[in-house]
């Protein structure tokens, strides 16, 4: 499954988004296991934002930070305790802006299967995994469309074990389908099943 995955990454050209708003960046980690996952965070139900929410390990840019690369490793360093040397990039992601403001960069990498993971009680509840087949055969619950500046997104959602991956991390997910799998997917294609329509975002410079 994961043979062409780099290759077709490291051909795909990401979009940037211009607006000048704080940065972030996160790590989509797939577990290298004979049936490949995909790592997930929740947050944990003490924080003041985002409690209980799904989420990939990455965090703000600090002004350390070399770049966003760096950033997201770093988070996930701090987050899952996921040492940055174990980590085979793979590729970026196009930008993503968040419901608070933030200019999120994703990356791919491949990680080795049972590291001693282990979640930071301060920022996280727990760490879990998701099949990559349980994305790749589309079992999605029902689409969220999200209109952002009057453009309407479809956005999955999925339920596995309890839990809910929606939102930005799903539409982060939806171009590592399309463009690392060649899964025919798109947040701009109204897909068949139940829709959910979420209330309308504004996005503009500061």
């Amino acid at each position: 499954m994961l043979e062409n995955l780099r290759e077709r990454l490291q051909a795909h050209r990401p979009r940037r988004v211009g607006l000048r708003l704080p940065e972030a960046a996160v790590l989509l980690p797939i577990v290298d296991r004979s049936e490949p996952t995909l790592l997930f965070t929740r947050r944990a139900d003490h924080l003041n934002t985002h409690r209980g929410q799904v989420a990939f390990p990455g965090g703000k840019r600090e002004p350390q930070d070399a770049d966003l690369l760096a950033t997201a490793l770093r988070e996930s360093l701090e987050e899952i305790a996921l040492p940055p040397e174990r980590v085979e990039l793979l590729g970026r992601l196009s930008d993503v802006v968040s419901l608070h403001g933030l200019r999120v960069t994703p990356w791919v990498g491949l990680i080795p299967p049972d590291l001693p993971l282990v979640p930071d009680p301060n920022e996280l509840d727990t760490i879990f995994e998701v099949p990559l087949s349980h994305f790749l055969e589309d079992q999605r619950t029902h689409t969220d469309v999200i209109r952002v500046d009057g453009r309407d997104y479809y956005v999955p959602s999925y339920h596995t074990d309890g839990h809910v991956i929606w939102g930005l991390s799903a539409m982060m997910l939806v171009e590592l389908l399309a463009e690392g799998f060649a899964m025919p997917i798109s947040l701009y294609e109204r897909p068949p099943g139940e829709l959910l329509f979420r209330p309308e975002r504004r996005v503009s410079n500061p």
